[in-house]
């Protein structure tokens, strides 16, 4: 840096007008990442998902910069949490790579890290020159993807430590808006100090936290402990149930005249308060709360009045403070040891966070049928937690979890199938313990419902179709008229319809049915949400298949069918009139797509 040697030379040249700005090598390339469009899709692994069919939940195998992209064109404005415990470019991790630009075998020679899907990890030791540079790009157009997704009431917690919570602060504060900024979390993620450190030993990171906007955004109250609730008593079997005693008296100096009395007690005895102090309330509020029984004089009625403030009318709740001790949401070892209670033949992954740390996120920050979003979701420890708090409260949160597949040594070839089988062995888990509790209820008992334990895998792929357009010069009119199909060759029914469905603003949890029967003379159909769409992908469309379709019980808001079904324009024209001809007889019109 030339001007910065200048500067220290005594040399300060005027340039640029200066501005208070954040910004690093590469900024412009990574805002152009975020809105650069990508000709991909989610396909489905059916056999690598858990109750495909009733699931809400989802787990996406791949970059999560593609799966942002692909997740806006249909989650924009419905997620309400996200949580993301991203790379701390602590010198010994990796870091997402979004240069494509390389060719398989230069990036294998920068860094030995490639997998088939495309996802690509680096190192970034700190002798790189562009070390935070690099890491400020990769998590720049994410976060700015991110930001699409949230609810109007929606907020985003980040885990991240020393390296980098100052540049983290820094894109936030531009990406979410430094008003939209909550607060900073301290975790203590460990119980017991490190003596092997040069300076001090680190017990804790960071949590930051943002609102979409933060006048509409406001935490929830945590759950009043047994401890708290233990402090109040009942020593004179107050009808109105636990109290514990108050201060009766408040700072003399913000008290009025009203509030210097002499107190009488119901035995006569006479109380002033003490010097420099005065009463909490005036004496005609305090002679009717006397009435009331909501002063204590002591057993003997001869002590200091106190105020009874009873259990029930105090807030159900309390608080959320901003240091996080691991006494209340665990730390690092507990998050291993539950690790190693799913996997006691191994321990998978080395740095899990504990559930307990992403069940207090949740309390505080989701409602029962919230979406949860963690695109960095590591061993999946947000999946597990999100099943464990529904089968507390009987909520209908759901979760979407993206990672990439990076390679693992030991059982599990990638990080995606530990994610998986974390998830399938948690559910499995908490289903037989709410089994065994219900089993055990009297016959007036209510039991537990069992929750939402599985997921379905979607993988982020290269779209279904050819780019034909790419070879125009190279087509004759002809060619393109007779190269109608431009579907590629391993890819299924259920591919083509996954990636129709951010067309039509359906989620990729939605109700899938294949309907075949006589209702549709042995054709394929797929129902989504209960025929909401349509759609028949079959080579030959015959007018009695799309009849039938026109006048399914529950009218298709879409109806989606690929061109080459038909055999001319003029089928593709009868179509058309078919459901127009339908919507004349039935109220509500249908969204024809042809593809």
């Amino acid at each position: 840096d030339f001007d910065a040697l200048k500067e220290r030379l005594g040399d300060v040249a005027e340039g640029n007008r200066e501005r208070y700005q954040f910004t690093w090598p590469g900024k412009r390339e990574a805002k152009r990442l975020a809105r650069e469009p990508i000709a991909k899709t989610l396909r489905p692994v059916k056999e690598r998902s858990k109750d495909w069919d009733t699931t809400r939940n989802l787990y996406i195998e791949g970059d999560n910069l593609d799966a942002l992209k692909l997740l806006r064109e249909n989650y924009a404005g419905k997620v309400k949490l996200i949580y993301i415990d991203p790379p701390y470019n602590t010198g010994h991790d990796f870091v997402y790579d979004d240069d494509f630009s390389q060719t398989h075998d230069e990036f294998n020679a920068e860094s030995g890290e490639y997998n088939e899907e495309g996802g690509r990890l680096v190192a970034n030791p700190e002798s790189n020159g562009r070390f935070h540079s690099d890491w400020c790009s990769m998590i720049y157009p994410r976060l700015l993807l991110a930001r699409d997704l949230f609810t109007q009431d929606g907020a985003i917690f980040i885990s991240i430590d020393d390296n980098e919570d100052k540049n983290l602060k820094n894109i936030c504060d531009e990406i979410f808006g430094a008003s939209n900024f909550v607060d900073t979390i301290i975790w203590q993620k460990r119980y017991s100090p490190q003596n092997a450190v040069q300076w001090f030993s680190e017990s804790h990171d960071y949590i930051l936290v943002y609102a979409k906007n933060k006048s509409q955004w406001f935490p929830n109250l945590l759950k009043r402990s047994d401890e708290m609730n233990a402090r109040y008593t009942n020593r004179d079997n107050d009808p109105r149930g636990p109290w514990k005693p108050a201060d009766s008296t408040a700072q003399g100096g913000h008290g009025t005249k009203s509030q210097f009395y002499t107190l009488t007690a119901p035995n006569g005895k006479q109380h002033n308060p003490p010097s420099g102090r005065c009463w909490l309330y005036t004496q005609p509020v305090m002679e009717k709360m006397i009435a009331d029984n909501r002063v204590w004089f002591g057993e003997d009625g001869n002590n200091m009045p106190a105020i009874k403030r009873f259990l029930s009318e105090v807030k159900q709740g309390v608080a959320c403070q901003t240091i996080w001790p691991y006494t209340e949401v665990g730390h690092n070892q507990e998050g291993k040891k539950e690790l190693k209670a799913l996997f006691p033949e191994e321990v998978p992954f080395d740095t899990p966070k504990p559930t307990r740390l992403m069940k207090r996120i949740l309390d505080i920050a989701s409602d029962k049928d919230s979406l949860i979003l963690d695109f960095f979701s590591g061993s999946a420890t947000m999946g597990e937690a999100v099943i464990q708090e529904n089968a507390d409260d009987e909520g209908q949160r759901k979760f979407i979890l993206v990672q990439l597949p990076e390679e693992t040594t030991g059982q599990y070839s990638a990080l995606t199938e530990i994610g998986e089988e974390r998830i399938r062995r948690a559910g499995e888990k908490i289903k037989s313990e709410i089994e065994a509790e219900n089993a055990q209820l009297t016959l007036d008992g209510t039991p537990k419902k069992v929750p939402d334990i599985g997921f379905r895998v979607l993988r982020v792929d290269d779209s279904n179709y050819e780019d034909r357009r790419k070879l125009v010069d190279e087509y004759s009119q002809k060619d393109i008229d007779d190269d109608v199909d431009i579907t590629k060759m391993d890819r299924s029914d259920l591919d083509l319809l996954f990636e129709a469905l951010p067309k039509f603003q359906l989620p990729y949890s939605s109700k899938i049915d294949v309907l075949s029967g006589g209702e549709f003379d042995g054709h394929t159909v797929y129902s989504v949400n209960d025929g909401q769409l349509l759609a028949c992908f079959e080579d030959s469309v015959p007018e009695s298949l799309v009849r039938a379709m026109a006048a399914f019980k529950l009218r298709p808001s879409y109806v989606l069918v690929s061109e080459n079904g038909f055999l001319n324009s003029a089928a593709r024209t009868n179509f058309t009139e078919i459901f127009k001809q339908s919507a004349d007889e039935k109220t509500g019109a249908t969204q024809i797509r042809i593809i």
